[in-house]
């Protein structure tokens, strides 16, 4: 049975800086860490959307965007589906497959991710697989496959907030480190 360590919080607080500094420390212990980032884009201080970053590889693409023609809307921006499933699910299912990483990354699931039907399969895979999966849940995301994951046994949610975001990512990469070591 896998374990899952989802950050939460507030939009701007540091999440997806939280889980960079969590991945870069399992990373000088000489974990291999898989999945996949989200990385706001703003052009002149006005955000325009967000790309998605393979963590293992290096591939990008926009994950969302206030110019993209098609794809589900949420608020200004439409997603970019095909992006989200060749990078963003596909990050995913190659960390779980590969036995040489330990760990998945998953930033973030959330309203734009959850148009995947490719990637809820692959946050339920990696959740009940053997290796630990670290991520972002969004704070006010809603629907039954979010209620699975917050009532989830094997799910620990926690809260980032700007007084404990300095010392949260050494927190987090302290219980992920201790649960791969049970593993070996």
């Amino acid at each position: 049975m896998g374990k899952a360590l989802l950050l939460t919080g507030d939009p701007g607080v540091g999440k997806t800086v939280a889980i960079l500094k969590v991945v870069e420390r399992l990373r000088a212990e000489g974990f291999r860490v898989g999945g996949f980032v989200s990385l706001e884009v703003r052009i002149k201080g006005t955000r325009v959307g967000f790309k998605i970053q393979d963590l293992s590889k290096g591939v990008e693409g926009w994950l969302a965007h206030v110019d993209q023609p098609d794809g589900p809307r949420i608020g200004k921006y439409r997603v970019n589906l095909k992006n989200l499933d060749q990078i963003g699910t596909a990050a995913i299912e190659d960390a779980l497959s590969h036995p040489e990483i330990h760990v998945v990354a998953v930033d973030e699931i959330g309203p734009m991710e959850l148009f995947s039907e490719s990637f809820k399969n692959a946050i339920k895979r990696s959740i009940e697989g053997p290796k630990p999966l670290i991520g972002v849940i969004h704070k006010r995301a809603k629907g039954a496959f979010i209620d699975a994951l917050r009532s989830s046994p094997i799910v620990e949610i926690l809260e980032i907030t700007y007084a404990n975001r300095d010392l949260l990512p050494e927190k987090i990469a302290q219980k992920v480190l201790g649960w791969l070591r049970e593993r070996l």
